[in-house]
């Protein structure tokens, strides 16, 4: 303990105390001595060495996601960290709890321009729980302590360290006797007890109850109390984007995805509903629509670990800040008997019948958005996600990483998603196309032995597809991913076809044989443009010892139903274009 390091090689010390064991980055010159104190670690820690730093934060991004343990992702001084704003900035958004260190020119030339100088830490404030610029190397293991508790506890996030060359360095005594003093962060994790009554008595009163369940629910590891919960009161539940495999979806409970894409019955359902129970959900405008036209009849009760959430976008009855299993625990404790919840399961059931037929009536149009306006296509993309579905429901052993677009609806709504929580992994909040196939590099070291299944779209796919020289140098061979190529920014080109007259303004798109580009990387690469041949392509993708690329060249126009126009309630949604 008395031994002298320099402050790199604390750095290594101070992961692995942490429990870090893979970290995803790009060396360059100010980050260089940590990259030389690494050699000493490396049968600790394992570095993967991305193709660019997004791809590094957003590898980052998928292990954190699909493990809900920390992700560690490393860029150099200037263009290095700038490249890695926006993973930061999508962790943010969608409560992703990594780490990102930095590298920083010396502390002696700070402020004068130096080469490859960036204020790092003033660019992130507003997208970080906490950033830190560490000038001192004597304060590297208070920091890195610090740091990590902040990202991971509370509503988990982002947070940042920039580094100085010369603090990375320094040769010194490192003290690991340090305590945590972090005035004002004092997360609540448990539910006021009173609130939690109060919420209890509204469910038990209600007669056309509805339960949201979000991302909180996925993050505090809460599925199994959810499901007891909702099952013990008999009420449907509504699955966010970021909630879908929180409660399977053939549990006979599970009412379906809301929100801009969501089912009409869903949407439908918080629209009758007399009381709205969201737990671990934010009420983001996706799900809310026209926020003032939001579950008109409903009194609402949000529960949440952040308290700036509640009450932020639509007017809360009962506020409840806490941990999603603690307050679910809380409430098992204080369930009212069976005997008194008899009239709640009679209204319940009554509800949900309800609930049902408007599915029933919807479900033509919904379901493959009506076949009528697919017939005749060599590819429809609604093919592809049915032998997706079955592939994976057959298999389970699966995780599911999404982009950002028209496939990332199509699978939210067509893809059964039974196999629990952390199998469904997009980004939602910040939406960033180029998410997926760095992000399923994460998962993929991660999570070994299941597959890491990929879907995307041509759009997103050319903005990071480098990461796959990543996976090839890495030895993954558990990753497979489907390209929905269809020629356009899709969901761009869907807003212009049905807003905007047609007007394709910078959405037709061109793109390399993607089946070859693949081949060109030392993948399996595989074109398929006919719906019979949709089986047999995955098929083999699933039976290939290695990564795989199926190129799905899609028909082009088809659109995703149904959605709520912009500045619409989600009582108002387009079902088709019949």
């Amino acid at each position: 303990m008395s031994e002298t390091r320099t402050g790199a090689q604390v750095m290594c010390e101070a992961l692995i105390r942490e429990g870090v064991e893979v970290m995803f980055g790009l060396p360059g010159g100010a980050i260089m001595p940590f990259y030389h104190a690494m050699w000493e670690y490396r049968d600790k820690l394992r570095h993967v060495l991305c193709r660019h730093e997004q791809g590094a934060g957003h590898a980052a991004e998928g292990y954190a996601r699909s493990t809900g343990r920390l992700g560690v992702c490393i860029g150099t001084s200037g263009p290095g960290v700038t490249n890695l704003v926006t993973p930061i900035a999508d962790a943010m958004m969608d409560s992703t709890p990594i780490l990102a260190i930095c590298g920083q020119v010396s502390s002696t030339v700070l402020g004068k321009d130096a080469f490859q100088e960036t204020d790092i830490t003033g660019i992130t404030m507003p997208i970080t729980k906490h950033n830190y610029l560490v000038k001192r190397a004597e304060e590297l293991p208070y920091v890195f302590k610090e740091a990590v508790h902040i990202a991971t506890t509370g509503r988990p996030g982002p947070v940042l360290i920039d580094i100085t060359k010369d603090a990375m360095q320094k040769i010194f005594t490192p003290n690991w006797d340090v305590k945590m003093n972090i005035p004002g962060y004092k997360p609540t994790t448990h539910g006021n007890r009173k609130q939690i009554r109060e919420a209890l008595r509204l469910l038990s009163e209600a007669k056309k109850p509805l339960i949201m369940a979000g991302n909180g629910v996925v993050m505090a590891g809460a599925s199994a109390e959810l499901r007891i919960f909702a099952e013990k009161l008999g009420v449907p539940v509504v699955t966010t984007l970021h909630g879908i495999g929180s409660l399977p979806e053939n549990h006979p409970l599970n009412i379906g995805m809301p929100g801009m894409h969501g089912w009409v019955h869903s949407n439908k359902a918080i629209q009758e509903c007399d009381v709205l129970f969201n737990i671990g959900g934010r009420f983001d405008d996706r799900i809310t629509g026209k926020a003032s036209t939001f579950a008109p009849h409903a009194k609402i009760i949000h529960v949440d670990i952040d308290p700036s959430e509640i009450g932020k976008n639509v007017k809360v009855s009962v506020p409840i800040v806490g941990d999603a299993r603690n307050v679910l625990l809380a409430l098992l404790e204080d369930m009212p008997s069976h005997d008194e919840l008899a009239a709640l399961h009679g209204h319940a059931s009554d509800w949900m019948e309800h609930i049902r037929d408007i599915q029933e009536k919807h479900d033509g149009k919904q379901q493959y958005v009506s076949r009528a306006n697919t017939r005749g296509m060599a590819l429809p993309p609604h093919d592809v996600y049915a032998a997706l579905s079955q592939t994976l429901n057959a298999q389970g052993n699966y995780v599911l990483v999404t982009d950002v677009g028209q496939h990332q609806m199509w699978a939210a709504q067509l893809i059964d998603f039974n196999a629990g929580p952390r199998t469904h992994i997009t980004s939602g909040g910040a939406a960033t196309m180029g998410f997926s196939v760095p992000a399923s590099l994460g998962v993929a070291v991660a999570h070994p032995n299941k597959t890491v299944w990929v879907v995307c779209g041509d759009g997103g796919f050319q903005m990071t597809n480098q990461e796959m020289a990543t996976i090839m140098q890495e030895g993954i061979k558990n990753i497979k991913v489907l390209v929905i190529n269809n020629g356009y920014l899709g969901m761009v080109r869907q807003w212009q076809e049905l807003f905007e007259g047609k007007r394709y303004s910078g959405t037709p798109l061109s793109g390399p044989n993607f089946a070859k580009l693949a081949e060109a990387y030392y993948w399996k690469g595989i074109t398929v443009e006919r719906t019979e041949d949709v089986r047999a392509a995955i098929d083999e993708a699933m039976a290939t010892d290695g990564p795989v690329l199926i190129d799905f060249r899609v028909e082009r126009e088809v659109n995703v139903f149904p959605m709520v126009p912009q500045n619409k309630s989600i009582g108002e949604m387009i079902e088709s274009e019949v």
